[in-house]
């Protein structure tokens, strides 16, 4: 295993030159597949307050957090319940726990799937989680905007195409326990893999164990730690991404390593609505330069995906 330093690129959301940001933005996508963004909105006071109702979360007992066990891709997922890597020789898991809140229903809605800790038990948890989840919203409808204009696209190109008035959106808490011990090279918190679909917004709690490794067909590979800076979202690009852009964007390999502490992070992964067709863009494409994949729904790639992860097992994640 190789270790170096990594100096990722930081992008202010606040920017009124939206031409340079993107051509900032194409750079860093091209070059490492992950970035960061700052003044996007979500206050500091909101992120400690995020952290601080996780923490209380996956501190209740096993029992009460299996009461609240993954439905439809929603709710609390144990220990070693999720392989990142399936092709890694590692059969047991990664030793993580987590849970997941999908897109938020209106409360006319007939059928609720999300999955909510008793208000008597932890009175903050909801309007603290559904305030988070609606700003890092807005902040990653934003950043697409500037990504559609990266790739030469009208600045609404995703909003018209990806159907982001109703999108494929989970927020994803997760604690890696402490006591895993410090870093080896043979054992992850979250093994190596890179996110299934569209971009991913990531806030983490300050203590380190990110690394990416940026040509993830390479041996040996060459991890790099992604540095915590305060009130900065972590960005990431994802496969469903990669094939959209026809690689022109990197998915990057990313994993977590263990570092003798607790550890919490908030993953936000923005994806087109189910029934997206995904295909080439145009502007990704020419006759040196083909597209690579056939054309996809969306919600079938991701799908499928989810079920390598998971299992057979996996429910339906609308």
């Amino acid at each position: 295993m190789i270790m170096e330093l990594l100096k990722l690129s930081i992008v202010d959301l606040s920017s009124p030159d939206h031409s340079s940001t993107a051509n900032f933005i194409q750079q860093a996508c091209r070059e490492h597949g992950f970035f960061y963004v700052v003044n996007h909105g979500v206050e500091e006071e909101l992120l400690e307050s995020v952290f601080g109702e996780s923490k209380k979360l996956f501190a209740l007992p096993l029992e009460k957090k299996l009461k609240l066990g993954r439905k439809e891709h929603r709710g609390y997922t144990p220990l070693f319940a999720e392989n990142l890597d399936p092709d890694s020789a590692s059969k047991t898991g990664d030793p993580k726990e987590s849970y997941y809140i999908g897109p938020l229903e209106d409360h006319s809605a007939p059928l609720k799937l999300n999955q909510w800790p008793p208000q008597e038990i932890l009175p903050s948890w909801r309007p603290t989680v559904e305030t988070f989840y609606w700003k890092v919203m807005c902040a990653g409808k934003r950043l697409l905007r500037l990504i559609a204009l990266a790739l030469n696209l009208e600045e609404n190109f995703f909003e018209k195409v990806g159907g982001l008035d109703k999108p494929t959106a989970f927020l994803r808490l997760l604690h890696y326990p402490g006591e895993l011990g410090s870093s080896d090279e043979d054992i992850c918190a979250a093994s190596a893999h890179s996110d299934y679909g569209m971009i991913t917004l990531l806030a983490t709690d300050g203590v380190q164990g990110l690394q990416i490794c940026r040509e993830k067909f390479k041996q040996p590979r060459v991890w790099e730690d992604v540095l915590h800076i305060d009130g900065a979202l972590i960005v990431n690009i994802g496969d469903l991404m990669e094939r959209w852009t026809n690689c022109f964007f990197r998915s990057t390999l990313h994993r977590v390593i263990p570092v003798g502490q607790d550890r919490y992070s908030a993953a936000f992964f923005l994806d087109p609505k189910q029934e997206c067709l995904v295909e080439c863009l145009e502007s990704c494409c020419s006759e040196s330069s083909p597209p690579r994949f056939p054309p996809i729904i969306s919600g079938d790639y991701l799908k499928e995906r989810l079920r390598l992860a998971y299992g057979s097992g996996l429910e339906s994640i609308g």
